[in-house]
């Protein structure tokens, strides 16, 4: 297949060079027929993994009845989707969005009406995190904590400052009278695969608290039981009043939610906010089934038995090649490794030795695996960077 002749109708904003066709289990393959471990996932979206039979079934059960009506009325599925995540993730009351970014911005008009409610003076400013990355849409870049990729799109939507992440007497410094949100990532994807501290997430929790300010975890990436809990601040004890969550809570259908407590989602009232395809029967069949498959298959257990496993090869990586990788850190299968090299050579000679990898910024290696993956998979992964990393 000629690349350039395929790429002559798409906008030019990704390096393409590889047409996948299909997938099984935790391997794609090319129009070739060759087969590649993936360690990306379609960038944590595919917990499950390629091909799952039970998964693909509810999908097909689903299009024969109901794929899609509007939100002037119910649908089965996203009753049930919405029972799902309420459970699953603390909170009370569930939107549905069509994808992550839709999910912050909801977050947002959510933080601003509640604050708004209280008191129609308030400025609605919002406390976001430098490196952070919520999204590409203009509330959702709004509040995306890198300059380069807010400055071509500016002016942005107003009252928007920048702690420094895991220091809380940066954000503290940013508090006024008109804050209505602070917004983080549990678990920095984008930015370099930085955990938060216990003593930052709880310390905004409690900043929160004291001052009425809402609480907005992002959890896009790290939920979803990528960290081998459910959602990653189920980690530290505390419980956000906003979070969203989007890839692998359908796993390749997308769909995203905001979740919230009760006293801040009944702020929102019939008019203020809406969608036209989000939380439409198919995409809410793939959300219950998703429910079903981690509970029925344990796949939380299997994160935490596999994923030690993952870190201990990255750590010897790490004693092996010290010249090289300066840091891993991370949580479950979450993982990043970073370099003293460019990423980028890396990731495209994995690729030549059919192993799919991504990055999160110029140095670091990003690992979001299907969680469905297995100890055999990673001793493939340590074997195909022991060999690119001893020839450099």
């Amino acid at each position: 297949m000629d690349l350039k002749e395929a790429s002559k109708h798409f906008i030019n904003v990704y390096n393409r060079n590889i047409v996948f066709t299909k997938g099984e289990g935790v391997y794609l393959y090319d129009n070739n027929g060759e087969k590649y471990l993936d360690f990306g996932a379609g960038i944590a979206v595919s917990a499950l993994g390629y091909s799952n039979e039970e998964y693909k079934q509810g999908l097909k059960d689903q299009i024969d009845k109901l794929i899609h009506i509007s939100n002037l009325y119910f649908n089965e599925p996203s009753i049930k989707a919405a029972e799902y995540l309420a459970k699953a993730c603390g909170l009370d009351k569930v939107f549905f969005t069509n994808s992550g970014t839709e999910a912050i911005e909801g977050a947002i008009k959510l933080a601003r009406k509640y604050a708004y409610l209280k008191n129609k003076e308030s400025k609605g400013e919002i406390i976001a995190m430098e490196h952070s990355f919520h999204g590409r849409s203009m509330g959702a870049l709004s509040v995306t904590g890198t300059k380069h990729y807010r400055e071509p799109f500016e002016p942005l939507i107003g009252g928007v400052s920048f702690a420094e992440y895991n220091n809380l007497e940066s954000v503290k410094a940013l508090i006024t009278k008109d804050t209505c949100a602070i917004i983080l990532e549990t678990l920095q994807g984008e930015g370099g695969i930085y955990p938060a501290s216990k003593e930052f997430i709880t310390g905004i929790r409690k900043l929160c608290d004291e001052n009425d300010i809402i609480m907005i975890l992002d959890e896009i990436q790290c939920g979803m039981g990528r960290t081998g809990k459910m959602f990653t601040y189920q980690y530290y004890d505390v419980l956000p009043d906003i979070t969203t969550t989007a890839k692998a809570l359908g796993c390749g259908v997308p769909v995203g939610a905001f979740a919230a407590k009760t006293d801040v989602a009944d702020a929102m009232k019939p008019g203020d906010h809406g969608t036209t395809y989000g939380g439409n029967p198919l995409a809410t069949a793939a959300v219950c089934k998703v429910f079903e498959i981690f509970e029925k298959e344990n796949i939380l257990g299997h994160v935490n038995e596999t994923a030690p496993y993952f870190v201990e090869k990255l750590n010897l990586l790490k004693s092996k090649y010290a010249n090289i990788i300066k840091d891993v850190r991370g949580i479950g299968l979450m993982q990043g490794i970073e370099l003293s090299i460019p990423v980028n050579d890396i990731v495209v000679k994995a690729l030549k030795k059919h192993l799919i990898l991504i990055s999160a910024g110029s140095n670091i290696i990003r690992f979001v695996p299907p969680l469905v993956i297995e100890k055999k998979h990673i001793d493939i992964m340590y074997n195909v960077l022991d060999d690119i990393f001893s020839d450099i």
